[in-house]
């Protein structure tokens, strides 16, 4: 297919894009091409979104906590012990149903890759690229056997991705040191949150992943990131529901307000960054790269302030290695002879989305197992009130 009539942050040129057997084959200001067209008006296209830390089965928990918090290891303890049915009545819901819903979650607001942290996950026809090219350790207070994982010599090609720093006090600080000192094989370290990082301890990671809703709705603070970013690589993650807006887009704004990054590089740890330290053949939209493609309505805005303007309601097109996984209800008659598989009516916003897969059905099979669940889109699929 070839998308017509399109902008991309960072250049305000209009451009249009070829998309060939699962790849990006040109991006042009015009393209001669007998393939499908689709042609836009006020749009801007940017690569999928990669979300670099999120927990796709702990998605259908709400928001738990109800106070501030020197660590997550006080946070752990305390919402087992205040939410211990809470959690109970969450995890009776078989965790394929929840990392399916974890996928939609991401796939609603335009990301196509997700680095999920934990053990493998089990569906095996995941509708986005969930990265798994990694060892996921959970942190140095909650997994008993940390330090022995971390020096598996198995494991030494790989990066590991792991918990640290994520407090307030001294001993969120005193956890990254030991952390750092019981990298025998000094492999490469990708740590995720960070608050009580300094430059010093920043410089032994290869990726510091950002999470600041989840930061600030646990400890009422986030990494100096300003002062991080100098020393190592900035990611973007939102970590799942327990902490954070279902919504990447409401993350992103949040971060953006803290003026830590600049615009482009906020944009670059949601796109160029990731892909090159999980060594992804996406992230940009460039000739020979995953088709991983996001259209959102521009709204008369251009380059990256038309970017940090969208909404999960915004969006036009999601494009997952050439494949349609999202389209707008306006798109419906160009997309006529295209589209050939199932498609869910979802709505958000004030808009109608068409989804691929059957996500009624997974909300009703959810539904079973805890009747009470709560989704972002309106179920069954209708306008809200």
């Amino acid at each position: 297919m070839v998308l017509n009539n399109v902008t991309i942050p960072g250049n305000d040129a209009v451009v249009s894009i070829s998309i060939s057997e699962g790849k990006i084959k040109q991006v042009a200001p015009a393209i001669a091409d007998d393939r499908e067209q689709l042609t836009f008006v006020d749009a801007i296209a940017f690569p999928g979104l990669i979300n670099s830390h999120d927990h796709l089965d702990f998605n259908l928990f709400p928001q738990f906590g109800d106070q501030t918090y020197e660590s997550y290891t006080e946070w752990g303890k305390h919402i087992h012990r205040v939410y211990a049915n809470e959690i109970a009545s969450v995890l009776k819901i078989p965790i394929a149903l929840r990392e399916r819903w974890g996928i939609y979650k991401n796939l609603l607001c335009g990301v196509t890759t997700v680095v999920n942290h934990g053990e493998k996950a089990v569906i095996n026809d995941p509708l986005i690229t969930i990265f798994d090219n990694c060892q996921s350790i959970h942190s140095v207070r909650f997994e008993k056997n940390w330090k022995k994982r971390l020096n598996n010599p198995l494991k030494a090609n790989q990066s590991a991705v792991i918990h640290t720093g994520e407090g307030t006090n001294d001993a969120a600080h005193a956890e990254i040191d030991e952390l750092i000192k019981w990298n025998l094989l000094r492999r490469k370290l990708v740590g995720i949150h960070g608050v009580a990082m300094d430059p010093g301890q920043a410089r032994r990671f290869k990726a510091l992943v950002w999470c600041p809703e989840s930061n600030y709705f646990l400890l009422n603070k986030t990494a100096a990131i300003n002062q991080l970013k100098t020393k190592t690589t900035i990611l973007f993650g939102t970590d799942s529901t327990l902490t954070g807006d279902w919504d990447i887009w409401h993350h992103i704004r949040l971060a953006r307000k803290t003026h830590m990054l600049t615009d482009y590089e906020l944009y670059q740890a949601l796109t160029t960054s990731p892909a090159k330290v999980w060594k992804l053949n996406t992230g940009r939209i460039a000739n020979g790269l995953d088709a991983d493609v996001v259209i959102a309505k521009a709204k008369r805005k251009t380059g990256l302030q038309a970017f940090y303007d969208v909404t999960p309601e915004d969006i036009l097109l999601v494009i997952h290695k050439g494949e349609i996984l999202l389209f707008d209800e306006s798109l419906y008659h160009q997309l006529t002879g295209i589209i050939g598989h199932h498609y869910s009516k979802v709505f958000t916003g004030n808009h109608f989305k068409y989804i691929q897969g059957d996500i009624h059905g997974l909300m009703a099979e959810i539904k079973r197992y805890k009747p009470d669940t709560s989704f972002p889109v309106p179920y069954p699929a209708q306008p809200a009130a």
